[in-house]
C-alpha cells in the first residue's frame, strides 16, 4: 500500500480558493492512478476528481467541473486539487486515494471508492457563506 498525507484544508469564505496537496510515499507513485473524494457530515463519501498516472487524463464530478483542477507532480510524489469559486456545499473532509495497481493503463481514471486501496487521513475544508 501507499501512505498518503493530505494538507491545505482550512476555513474560507464562499468564492475563495484553496489548493489541497497529497504527498505519497513509495517509489512507484508515478504509475498509480489517484483520486480525490470528500465526505460531508451525515453523507456518504463522494467522488470529486481523478487523474491517471500519466497525468494526461482527468475526470471530475459534475458538481465541481469547471471549478476544481486536479494535477500531479510525479517527481515530487504529490497530487494536487486546486479548488476555486468555493461554495458552502463544498464543505467536507477531503481525502486523496491511490490505486496501487501497476497494470493500470496510462490513461485510466477511476471514480469509485472501491477502485482505490490506499487512503489518506483527510483534510477539512469549510466554506462559510
Amino acid at each position: 500500500q501507499v501512505q498518503l498525507v493530505e494538507s491545505g484544508g482550512g476555513l474560507v469564505q464562499a468564492g475563495d480558493s484553496l489548493r489541497l496537496s497529497c504527498a505519497a510515499s513509495g517509489r512507484t507513485f508515478s504509475i498509480y492512478p489517484m483520486g480525490w473524494f470528500r465526505q460531508a457530515p451525515g453523507k456518504e463519501r463522494e467522488f470529486v476528481s481523478a487523474i491517471s498516472w500519466s497525468g494526461g487524463y482527468t475526470n471530475y464530478a459534475d458538481s465541481v467541473k469547471g471549478r476544481f483542477t486536479v494535477s500531479r507532480d510525479n517527481a515530487k510524489n504529490t497530487v494536487y486539487l486546486q479548488m476555486m469559486s468555493l461554495k458552502p456545499e463544498d464543505t467536507a473532509v477531503y481525502y486523496c486515494a491511490a490505486r496501487a495497481d501497476k497494470s493500470s493503463g496510462r490513461h485510466s481514471v477511476y471514480g469509485g471508492p472501491s477502485d482505490y486501496d490506499s487512503w489518506g487521513q483527510g483534510t477539512q475544508v469549510t466554506v462559510s457563506s
